[in-house]
């Protein structure tokens, strides 16, 4: 006799919830992109109009869509890259937005510095150096792969920290102020991990920010900011 299970179905209007946040965060549909109306949402899920307008309702209250009467509904404009020049927290960026922000530690450990990493730092071939990866979400949203190395002389406490609590950007400038950052700025496809934290896929291009910061002429940190391509739209300034 097959046993009995207590699983629940889940809501109708969670499977079109999901549907459309995944389809937004994978990039099928972008800012401003006009997603398929309630009627054809009824039609593809075979579900109420009032069960679409529900899912509807709570990704505009989310912030990842935008409802205009008689027209539709539109994929919202939710991220704009200003941190990344004006080295700004990120967790201060979406709360400007109204938007909430949360964050997954993958990995906080120590390594030794291969060559390259060791020149930037100006340490020894193997020296110790902290190292990070935090994905970092907006309203559900993976929107920044944050990979860092850290110099423990200049933050000792690195990895003792709770990076759902804080980030690594609020805590580097308090302990160790900044003097000077350098970027890079590039177009290119995510590693496999990148892929995988954010949801995407290998193809998808991805804007990275490479961003070295100093305190006192000591290189601080070095770190890859990796950005779903099609989330984002490049703004701010730099002022010395």
């Amino acid at each position: 006799m097959p046993r009995k299970t207590s699983s629940v179905p889940a809501p109708q209007y969670l499977k079109v919830k999901n549907h459309l946040r995944e389809r937004i965060a994978s990039g099928h549909w972008v800012a401003g992109d006009l997603l398929p109306s309630e009627a054809e949402l009824v039609a593809l899920f075979e579900v109420s109009r009032m069960t679409v307008n529900r899912a509807l309702r709570e990704l505009t209250q989310e912030g990842l869509v935008e409802r205009l009467q008689g027209v539709g509904t539109f994929v919202a404009q939710l991220h704009r890259i200003s941190s990344t020049l004006n080295v700004r927290d990120v967790h201060d960026e979406i709360l400007q937005r109204g938007h909430q922000h949360t964050a997954k530690v993958h990995s906080l450990a120590t390594l030794k510095a291969d060559g390259p990493q060791a020149a930037d730092f100006g340490l020894a071939l193997g020296a110790e150096l902290f190292h990070s990866v935090i994905v970092h979400f907006e309203n559900g949203v993976a929107i920044q792969c944050e990979d860092r190395l850290v110099n423990p002389a200049c933050a000792p406490a690195y990895l003792g920290l709770d990076f759902a609590k804080t980030t690594p950007t609020n805590y580097l400038l308090e302990v160790a102020p900044l003097s000077e950052a350098r970027y890079t700025i590039e177009s290119l496809l995510p590693s496999a991990l990148e892929a995988k934290l954010l949801g995407i896929s290998r193809r998808d291009p991805c804007l990275v920010v490479k961003r070295r910061t100093f305190s006192r002429g000591q290189t601080v940190t070095t770190v890859r900011l990796t950005h779903p391509g099609s989330l984002y739209v490049l703004e701010g300034s730099f002022q010395a």
